[in-house]
């Protein structure tokens, strides 16, 4: 089951991808199943026991944030907590989901894996040090909604037509954030077909917001719609949909 990816910066290009593998993070373990299962929330997004230390939080803000990622970043962090009328704090509907770049080292499905490997080992869109270079992003969840949305800035590194960011580097991030987006869903899931039409180029440096939304389930499979808009939703870049299938961590790790 191989990928069968053809990607471009191209309006109105469809790309597919059948059973790749989405997003990692979320998939520790086989318990945490059913729609938004507490314990599988909790483990994905805050990442306690079984990991063993805290990593980079690389969701948190950086000097090459523009502008406009840092007001969409206060937007819907400013939700993450509000003020009661008693003037307490209390849980928002919207919650921001720590990224690292290493999830193997913190996992225990990693001794299943040789020490070179383990060590190795990075998160595809968290293996690049400078700052504002690559993937710069940060994702909230509203279970209420059952809505995902990313904040995502293209660096240069990613480029695709001339100052423009690369098609490929889209399909990453539609993946990653719908990936994420069904695993808090569903519970560990594998990416088994994304759909996805490019409408406008996105230049390099300029942020984005990525919106992932339930469209149904069938037993096993979770199917999503994506799009991708300029900050005021004015402009629409990409338009996606996505279908995953659950899977258990015996499947995940081959046993």
């Amino acid at each position: 089951m191989g990928t069968g990816v053809r990607m471009a910066g191209r309006p109105a290009l469809t790309v597919k991808r059948l059973m790749g593998v989405g997003p990692v993070a979320p998939l520790i373990n086989r318990r945490f199943a059913g729609p938004f299962n507490t314990d599988f929330v909790r483990a994905a997004g805050t990442l306690p026991w079984p990991f063993s230390s805290q990593p980079r939080d690389f969701s948190l803000p950086n000097s090459s944030w523009g502008p406009e990622m840092m007001q969409l970043y206060e937007h819907y962090n400013s939700q993450c907590e509000v003020e009661t009328d008693a003037g307490t704090t209390k849980k928002g509907p919207w919650r921001r989901l720590p990224s690292y770049n290493r999830i193997l080292k913190y996992a225990t499905g990693g001794v299943h894996l040789s020490k070179i490997i383990q060590s190795k080992a990075r998160l595809f869109t968290r293996n690049i040090k400078v700052e504002g270079a690559a993937f710069e992003y940060v994702t909230f969840l509203n279970k209420e909604e059952r809505r995902c949305v990313c904040v995502f800035q293209g660096g240069h590194l990613l480029e695709g037509p001339p100052g423009h960011v690369h098609g490929g580097a889209i399909a990453t991030m539609i993946d990653t954030l719908t990936g994420t987006h069904a695993s808090f869903l569903s519970g560990p899931v594998m990416t088994a077909n994304l759909n996805i039409n490019y409408r406008s180029p996105i230049p390099l440096g300029s942020t984005v917001l990525m919106e992932s939304s339930l469209d149904r389930t069938e037993g096993r499979k979770t199917f999503l719609l994506c799009k991708v808009t300029s900050p005021d939703g004015s402009k629409i870049h990409t338009e996606a949909t996505g279908l995953f299938l659950s899977i258990s961590m015996r499947h995940l790790l081959g046993a």
